[in-house]
């Protein structure tokens, strides 16, 4: 899997994606991120790429550098490949869809917006998919497209040592798409309060009922 991601601040992606998972899936070549400061398509002396807003409060990403990065990559990997859009005011995502888009979307631009967001001509002309991380408003999109990738990034096959810890996620097509059972690891007591005897019970059969009796709504 591959993305290309337009951002103001580069930098703040290097510490999340130099540890755990997403660490390992880019040193295991099954995950390469690359990266394009969007102040380097800026048409000002100052590589300023935002502007006040016509007719509201607020700065945003003006519609020319970010046409331009979009089309530069566009020439570079010969082709056009999905924009993706991070937007509160679209369809959430949910781990469905996170599923369908890990086997979908092979290589993809990701644009990262900030202040109030981007000019809506780029959304209209290039931006193939929105998605929302939640009903709720941050200041840094690139937190969502981190949230999004590592979503992304641990269904890629061989990614997690573990298969099993796909299929039993939250969320997980094998749980109907519900939350997790509760999960318990040593002591087997703690303050009084005892892992249930049938984890111990060898009886794979009855631990299965048990999750999926104790998976929640």
């Amino acid at each position: 899997m591959k993305t290309h991601i337009i951002t103001i601040f580069p930098e703040s992606f290097e510490s999340y994606f130099g540890t755990s998972i997403i660490k390992n899936s880019i040193n295991k070549k099954l995950f390469f991120p690359v990266f394009y400061k969007l102040n380097d398509f800026s048409t000002k002396n100052t590589r300023r790429v935002d502007s006040k807003a016509y007719g509201m409060h607020g700065q945003v990403i003006e519609a020319e550098p970010l046409s331009k990065a979009i089309e530069f990559i566009f020439k570079k990997v010969w082709k056009k490949i999905p924009v993706i859009y991070f937007s509160p005011d679209w369809n959430l995502l949910k781990q469905k869809k996170v599923e369908k888009f890990s086997e979908e979307l092979k290589e993809f631009i990701i644009i990262c917006g900030h202040y109030e967001g981007i000019d809506q001509r780029i959304r209209d002309l290039y931006v193939t998919q929105e998605i929302s991380i939640w009903e709720y408003i941050i200041s840094s999109w690139e937190l969502a497209a981190m949230v999004f990738l590592d979503s992304l990034v641990r269904n890629i096959p061989l990614v997690l040592g573990n298969k099993k810890s796909l299929e039993e996620d939250s969320f997980s097509e094998i749980f109907e798409w519900k939350k997790e059972y509760p999960i318990y690891t040593k002591p087997k007591i703690f303050k009084n309060l005892q892992v249930p005897e049938v984890l111990f019970s060898w009886n794979h059969k009855q631990i299965e009922i048990w999750k999926k009796k104790n998976l929640k709504n």
